[in-house]
């Protein structure tokens, strides 16, 4: 595995004529083959992070590399070796699936075939189908197929799945992790936390243009923020509320009544919730 960062962003800042900070300050690497992904509420800074990392967005302050490249300086052959998934599609051509594939192969040296795509992202029947008549998930599924028929060694995905059903998400992990077995850097935007922690292995915490917090998925928050907690009134009403690393033995060693017994194991999401909502 090369020692170079796939990602590597320092001290990044965005301030808008407006004043407004977008981003302040935000730093983390990259490895080559990692997924990491941004977490964050609605206007936490994720999408101009990501957009600058894509180079559709400049930045005030700070410096950042992709693949060595600073995306602030255009460079075809660079394009060439990212993907990209925006947020929402395009408007859709009155083309069909394979067509629109076909077409877009020819921008790439090194592209995967139709098939290929069409298979991997299950959208095979639908190969003569005009995009314009897909569902929103089988549009969502084109976007992904444009995003890696180029083979990227980067791909960015900002709020991937926003709008899927349950099923039709699944079926989008499924197709990611094939994309991850193939050693692609994965650089994901998602409000759903069990998405994050079904792809990622890493993941940075940002709230108002900061970050918050940067770890593997199941240390965010830090060993305090996941430590069970144990809540129980005593017999004149007395609320106690105790953090342990083992509840089993706190409860065994108690002398008296433990009324309204509650053992709370917090999970990623109530970690996320209590650090976001401390802002």
């Amino acid at each position: 595995m090369p020692d170079t960062p796939a990602i590597e962003v320092h001290h990044l800042g965005k301030q808008y004529a407006t004043g407004t900070v977008a981003v302040d300050d935000v730093s983390f690497t990259i490895e080559p083959g990692e997924t990491f992904a941004i977490l964050g509420p609605n206007g936490a800074g994720k999408s101009t992070t990501v957009e600058i990392l894509e180079g559709h967005r400049s930045r005030t302050a700070g410096e950042v590399r992709v693949l060595g490249h600073d995306p602030a300086r255009p460079d075809r052959r660079h394009n060439a070796r990212i993907g990209i998934v925006l947020q929402t599609s395009a408007e859709s051509p009155n083309v069909t699936v394979a067509e629109q594939l076909r077409h877009f192969a020819t921008f790439y040296p090194r592209h995967r075939s139709v098939e290929e795509l069409l298979d991997a992202t299950g959208l095979t029947e639908q190969r003569n189908v005009r995009v314009s008549k897909l569902s929103g998930g089988q549009r969502r599924r084109v976007d992904v197929a444009l995003g890696i028929i180029g083979r990227p060694e980067v791909l960015f995905l900002d709020e991937p799945t926003t709008g899927f059903d349950p099923e039709a998400r699944r079926q989008f992990w499924d197709l990611l992790h094939r994309v991850q077995r193939e050693g692609t850097t994965i650089l994901l935007t998602t409000h759903y936390l069990d998405e994050a922690a079904q792809l990622a292995d890493r993941a940075a915490v940002i709230a108002d243009g900061k970050l918050l917090d940067l770890a593997p998925i199941d240390e965010i928050g830090g060993t305090e923020a996941r430590t069970p907690r144990v809540r129980w009134h005593d017999d004149d009403g007395t609320h106690h509320d105790e953090r342990t690393t083992d509840p089993t033995a706190l409860i065994r060693s108690s002398t008296m009544p433990m009324h309204d017994l509650e053992v709370i194991r917090p999970s990623l999401e109530d970690v996320y919730l209590g650090m976001v909502g401390q802002r």
